[in-house]
C-alpha cells in the first residue's frame, strides 16, 4: 500500500486516473488530504503498478492539486481473465482519499467504481463502465460514461450527462440539466432549471419541475413530468404511436394553465415515437406563496 498525507489549505482539486477497481473519496472539516492506494488482487504486476503510480501534491494558484495516476510502466503487459473477483479490461486497485469540503473533482477511469461522500465543487468524470455515486456537487457537474450507472444526491449548479446504457438518478438539481442516453433511464426528483434530454429506449421521469424550458425527446421510452403546484405551464406534447395523458388541461394547441402572471413558467416540449407521455402535478410540492 502507498500512503501520503498533504497539507492542502485553500482551493483544492483532485486529479485522479485509475484504470479499474474502486475509488472512495470522503470530504471532512480538515485542511489535509490523505491518500491510500493499494492493490486489490495478489498479483505482482498490479503491485508493481501501485508502487510506480504517481502520487503528488502540486501548487495550483492560491491552492493545491493532488494528482494520483495509476499507470503501467512502458513494456509491462497486464492480462486479466473474466472472473467473479477480477474486472475485465484493466488492473484492479483501490484508492481511498479524505480531503477538505468543496474540493473540485476530476476523474478518468475505465471500469473503476466511484463513491464520493461529502461535498464537492466542480465535478468532471469520464469512465467506460464504472458506477458513480456522488453526495453533493456545488459546481458544474459533467459526467461521460458508456455503461456505468450515475447516482447524484444533489447538484447546486448545472448537470450534464452522456451515457450509452447507464442510468441517471439525481435527487435535487438546482441548475440546468442536459442528458443524452441511448438505453439508459433518466430519473430526477427535483429540477430547478431548464432541461434538455434525449433518449432512445430509456424512460424519462422528472418528479418535480419548477421553471424553465423543458425539452424531452425519446424514441420508445416513456416520459413523465411532474409540474410543481404554483408554476404556470406551456405544453407542447407529441407522440406518434404512444399515448398522452395529463392532469393538466391539454388541447391541440399548447396552453397556459391559469396562474399569477409573475409565477414561474415551465415551457414543456415533449416528443416521442412510441413512448407514452404523462404530465402530472408534482406530488408533495410546496405551494408557492405570494411575495409581500
Amino acid at each position: 500500500m502507498r500512503s501520503e498525507t498533504y497539507a492542502t489549505p485553500g482551493p483544492l482539486r483532485l486529479n485522479l486516473e485509475i484504470p479499474a477497481g474502486e475509488i472512495e473519496i470522503e470530504t471532512e472539516n480538515t485542511n489535509e488530504t490523505h491518500v491510500e492506494l493499494e492493490a486489490i488482487a495478489n498479483n505482482d504486476a498490479i503491485r508493481d503498478l501501485v508502487e510506480n503510480s504517481r502520487i503528488e501534491l502540486v501548487r495550483l494558484g492560491d491552492g493545491h492539486e493532488v494528482v494520483v495516476e495509476a499507470k503501467s510502466r512502458p513494456g509491462v503487459w497486464i492480462s486479466f481473465s473474466r472472473g467473479p473477483d477480477i474486472r475485465f479490461g484493466g488492473p484492479d486497485v483501490r484508492l481511498r482519499i479524505t480531503c477538505p469540503h468543496g474540493a473540485d473533482l476530476e476523474v478518468r477511469t475505465k471500469s473503476a467504481d466511484l463513491r464520493a461522500r461529502g461535498e464537492y465543487g466542480t465535478v468532471d468524470l469520464k469512465t467506460a463502465s464504472g458506477d458513480i455515486q456522488i453526495d453533493k456537487a456545488k459546481g458544474a457537474t459533467r459526467i461521460k460514461t458508456a455503461s456505468g450507472d450515475v447516482h447524484i444526491a444533489e447538484v447546486a449548479s448545472s448537470l450534464e450527462v452522456q451515457s450509452v446504457s447507464g442510468d441517471l438518478h439525481a435527487g435535487s438539481v438546482q441548475g440546468d440539466i442536459r442528458a443524452q442516453l441511448v438505453s439508459g433511464d433518466v430519473h430526477v426528483r427535483d429540477a430547478g432549471g431548464s432541461i434538455s434530454t434525449n433518449t432512445v429506449s430509456g424512460d424519462q421521469r422528472f418528479e418535480a419541475v419548477r421553471e424553465g424550458r423543458v425539452e424531452l425527446k425519446a424514441i420508445s421510452g416513456d416520459v413523465m413530468v411532474g409540474v410543481r403546484t404554483g408554476s404556470r405551464v406551456y405544453v407542447d406534447a407529441n407522440t406518434v404511436s404512444g399515448s398522452t395523458s395529463s392532469e393538466l388541461e391539454l388541447s391541440d394547441a399548447p396552453v397556459h394553465e391559469t396562474q399569477a402572471e409573475d409565477a414561474p413558467l415551465v415551457e414543456l416540449f415533449v416528443k416521442t415515437v412510441s413512448g407514452d407521455v404523462r404530465i402530472e402535478r408534482a406530488l408533495g410540492a410546496v405551494e408557492l406563496t405570494e411575495q409581500p
